[in-house]
C-alpha cells in the first residue's frame, strides 16, 4: 500500500467530520480501508423469465402497465399503490408500499422495469424500485454493503468511485507474477474495482477468484511461517528409538493395525526421529484406535531412553487409559503409573519419587500431572487426549516438564479438513480415517415424539438382556422459553416408570466433579442401568455394556455433537443403537436427522455439519480461532484453501522467497503480522 492510500478518508470530496465518524464505525479510516470495504452481496438486476423465478426470490422484470394505479391509505401515514403489469405472458399485480407519489408517475400502457420480491402463489411483486421505459437498472449487479448511521448504499458507492478515480493506480500488487500467471489471476487494482463496479458475471467471478486466493495465501503464509519459526527456533530432541523392538511390539498386539494406523504411526515416528520438536494433532473417530497409536508412540519413546506422559480430562478416562495401556505395555517390561487427584498420601509420594528417579516409564493422569511437585527424570513425549478440553496454559505447563519433549494432541472430535488446515495450520495433522475390521456400526433411527411408547418398549428389551442405556436431554431444568425436555423431569419420569426394576441415575453440568465421578463409576459398574444426562457424557466415557442411547429433542444438536454422543455406545461386542427423538420444524433439522441415520463416519458428518451450520457455529464464535475473511468462504472455496496452503508451505520453505525482490510485498506482510517476532527465518 502506498503512503497516499494510508491518508485519512476525509481527504476525499464530500466526506466531512461527521461522515468520517460514521465511516469509522464501519472500520473505514483511510482511503485504502474505503477501497477494500467489500460488498457482502450483489443484487442481480438482469431481466428474468418469471417461469424460472422461485417463490420469495428477488427479481427484475420489464412489462406494460395494464391497469390504472390505485392508491389506498391505511393506518397512520401508511399507503399502498397497486396496478397490474403485463410481463410476457404473465399478468401480475405490483404493490408499492408507502410511496403514494408512484400513482402519478405510472400511466396505462407505460413500459416500466420493476425490481422486487416475487410471490409465486399470489402472482404478486412487492416492488422495491422501478425505472420508466424499456431499460434496465444502472448496472446488471448492484453491490450491497454493510452500513451504519445515515450512510446509504448509494452514498458509499459515490465515495468509493471517487477514491478509485483518484487513486486506483496507486494500489500495490501483492501477489508475485509467477503465481498470477499460474492461476490466471487478474491484477489487484482491477480485481478490487470489479468487486465494487462489476459489469458482467465474469467480472465478479474473476475479481472474487483473485481475492479468495489472496486472502487464503496470506493467511496460510502466516500459519506456515509460524510453523517454520516454531519448529526451527524451538530446540527439540531426536528420539533414536529401537526399531526392531518397536516392530516386535506391534507384531504381538492382539489385533493387526489398520492401514490408517500404520500411516499415522510412521508420521509420528518420523517426527520423533527429527531434531525438531513434534507438534502434531491426531484425529480419529470414536473407536478408530487412537489409544494403540499412543501406546506404540510411548513405547518407542521409552526404547529411546525417555519417559512418556498421557494427560486426559477426567479421572474415569485416566483410569480407563491406565488399564488399557498397562495391559499393552507391562508385558514388555515397561512400568506405568496412574496419577489423579484421588491418589493421595504414601501412594502419591511413592509415585512422585519413582517418576523422578526414572523408575516409572509412562505416567497417565489428569491435570494432576501438571502440578509443581510432579518431576520427570527425562520426559520425551507428551500426549494430550481430547486436547480442546485443556487450556493452552495447562498444555504448556505439561510440555515444560521436560527439555522440549515431542508433543502429540489427540481428539475424537472429527474436525473437517477445511477447518483443520485453517485453525491448526501451524500443526501437522494426522488422521485415522479407517475403522478396525469387525467393529459393528451403531444402528441409528429417527423417531418422532409420538413414537415414544415403541421406543420405551425397545429399551425394556435391551435392559432385560442385561444391557444399559443413556438418555440425553438438552436442558438441566424446565425453561419457560424453550419447549424441550429437561434432565431433571426426564429422570423423575423414568424413575417412576421403572419403579424397582432398574436403577436410574442423573448427570448434568451443575454437579460437583466428585459427584459426576461417583455417578459415572456407578454406571460403568452397572449399579445404574439407565443414565439420564445432559451432554456432559459427550467425551471420554467407556461403558462397553451400554448398547442404547436415546437423545431427546435431537434437532437441537449439531451433527458433530450428535455423533460424539452416539459414540458413547457401540464400545462392546454387542450390537448398539441410537434413537433420535425429534420433531424438526425446518428443512435443515430434517436433513440433519436423515444424515445421522445414513452414516457413522464422523468426518463425513463434520463436513456436512460445517455446510449446514457454518464455521462459527462449529467451534463457537468466540473460541473458533477462525480468521475473518472479507471475500473467501472456507466451506465453498475449500479447494482454493488447500491450493493456497500448499503454495504457502512451498514459498516459506524455499530460499528464493526470503531473498528475491518479487516476494518483497509478501515478506513485508509477514513482518507486519509479527509472526517472525523480530527475527529472520532462515
Amino acid at each position: 500500500m502506498t503512503s497516499l492510500l494510508r491518508n485519512n478518508v476525509q481527504e476525499l470530496k464530500g466526506i466531512g467530520e461527521e461522515t468520517a465518524i460514521q465511516l469509522g464505525e464501519m472500520g473505514i479510516y483511510t482511503i485504502n480501508d474505503l477501497m477494500e470495504y467489500i460488498p457482502y452481496r450483489y443484487d442481480d438486476n438482469r431481466l428474468r423469465d418469471l417461469a424460472e423465478v422461485e417463490h420469495d426470490e428477488r427479481v427484475t422484470v420489464e412489462g406494460k402497465v395494464h391497469s390504472e394505479p390505485a392508491l389506498m391509505y391505511y393506518g397512520r401515514k401508511k399507503s399502498r399503490v397497486t396496478f397490474r403489469l403485463l410481463v410476457g405472458r404473465y399478468l401480475v399485480q405490483v404493490i408499492f408500499f408507502n410511496q403514494p407519489y408512484i400513482k402519478k408517475q405510472m400511466n396505462l400502457q407505460d413500459i416500466v422495469t420493476i425490481t422486487g420480491k416475487w410471490d409465486k402463489n399470489r402472482q404478486t411483486i412487492t416492488a422495491q424500485k422501478f425505472l420508466k421505459g424499456p431499460q434496465q437498472m444502472s448496472s446488471d449487479f448492484d453491490p450491497v454493503y454493510s452500513l451504519k448511521g445515515s450512510i446509504t448504499n448509494h452514498t458509499l458507492r459515490k465515495f468509493i468511485r471517487n477514491a478509485f478515480q483518484l487513486h486506483q493506480s496507486k494500489i500495490v500488487e501483492i501477489l508475485p507474477s509467477n503465481l498470477r500467471e499460474q492461476y490466471k489471476l487478474i491484477d489487484r487494482g482491477q480485481a478490487l474495482y470489479h468487486l465494487h463496479f462489476p459489469d458482467t458475471v465474469d467480472d465478479m467471478k474473476q475479481a472474487r477468484r483473485r481475492f479468495v486466493y489472496e486472502e487464503f495465501l496470506l493467511f496460510q503464509l502466516k500459519m506456515q511461517a509460524l510453523r517454520k519459526f516454531e519448529r526451527e527456533h524451538s530446540k527439540g530432541i531426536s528420539q533414536k528409538y529401537d526399531l526392531e523392538k518397536v516392530k516386535a511390539f506391534i507384531s504381538k498386539l492382539p489385533f493387526p493395525l489398520t492401514a490408517a494406523q500404520k500411516r499415522v504411526v510412521n508420521e509420528i515416528s518420523a517426527d520423533m526421529l527429527s531434531p525438531y520438536r513434534m507438534n502434531r494433532l491426531l484425529q480419529g473417530d470414536v473407536g478408530s484406535g487412537k489409544t494403540v497409536v499412543a501406546a506404540i508412540s510411548l513405547f518407542s519413546s521409552v526404547t529411546a531412553g525417555y519417559q512418556g506422559a498421557l494427560m486426559v480430562p477426567t479421572e474415569i478416562l485416566a483410569e480407563q487409559h491406565a488399564e488399557s495401556l498397562s495391559e499393552l505395555l507391562e508385558p514388555t517390561g515397561l512400568r506405568t503409573a496412574l496419577l489423579t487427584s484421588s491418589v493421595k498420601g504414601k501412594k502419591r509420594k511413592a509415585i512422585l519419587e519413582r517418576l523422578e528417579t526414572g523408575e516409572i516409564d509412562i505416567l497417565i493422569g489428569t491435570h494432576a500431572l501438571i502440578q509443581e511437585e510432579v518431576n520427570f527424570l527425562n520426559l520425551g513425549l507428551v500426549i494430550t487426549d481430547e486436547q480442546h478440553r485443556f487450556g493452552v496454559q495447562q498444555r504448556r505447563v505439561l510440555r515444560e516438564k521436560g527439555e522440549s519433549p515431542d508433543v502429540l494432541f489427540m481428539t475424537a472430535t472429527p474436525i473437517p479438513r477445511t477447518l483443520a488446515i485453517t485453525v491448526f495450520g501451524e500443526m501437522d495433522v494426522s488422521i485415522i480415517d479407517e475403522m478396525p475390521a469387525g467393529r459393528k456400526s451403531i444402528e441409528t433411527y429417527w423417531a418422532k415424539q409420538d413414537m415414544l411408547e415403541r421406543v420405551l418398549s425397545f429399551m425394556e428389551k435391551e435392559l432385560a438382556k442385561g444391557r444399559q442405556a443413556y438418555i440425553i436431554c438438552p436442558l438441566i431444568e424446565e425453561s419457560d422459553k424453550l419447549d424441550v425436555q429437561n434432565a431433571i423431569d426426564v429422570h423423575s419420569q423414568f424413575t417412576h416408570f421403572f419403579q424397582d426394576r432398574y436403577s436410574v441415575g442423573l448427570m448434568h453440568g451443575r454437579l460437583h466433579p466428585d459427584e459426576k465421578e461417583t455417578v459415572m463409576k456407578a454406571f460403568s459398574q452397572n449399579e445404574l442401568q439407565v443414565l439420564v444426562s445432559t451432554t456432559v457424557v459427550e467425551v471420554g466415557v467407556n461403558v462397553p455394556n451400554a448398547t442404547l442411547m436415546i437423545i431427546y429433542d435431537a434437532e437441537r444438536f449439531g451433527l458433530s455433537q450428535l455423533h460424539q454422543l452416539r459414540g458413547r455406545v457401540g464400545r462392546g461386542s454387542e450390537q448398539s443403537y441410537c434413537i433420535l427423538l425429534a420433531d424438526p420444524k425446518t428443512d435443515v433439522g430434517k436433513e440433519r436427522m436423515s444424515i445421522m441415520t445414513e452414516t457413522n463416519d464422523g468426518f463425513v458428518l463434520s463436513e456436512k455439519d460445517l455446510e449446514l451450520r457454518g464455521p462459527g457455529d462449529f467451534f463457537g464464535k468466540k473460541q473458533s480461532g477462525l480468521p475473518d475473511f472479507k471475500v473467501a468462504d472456507m466451506i465453498h472455496d475449500y479447494r482454493a484453501l488447500e491450493v493456497a496452503r500448499d503454495d504457502a508451505a512451498q514459498l516459506i520453505n524455499s530460499k528464493d522467497f526470503w531473498k528475491d525482490a518479487e516476494y518483497q510485498t509478501l515478506r513485508n506482510y509477514l513482518e507486519s503480522t509479527g509472526v517472525m517476532q523480530g527475527e529472520k527465518l532462515d
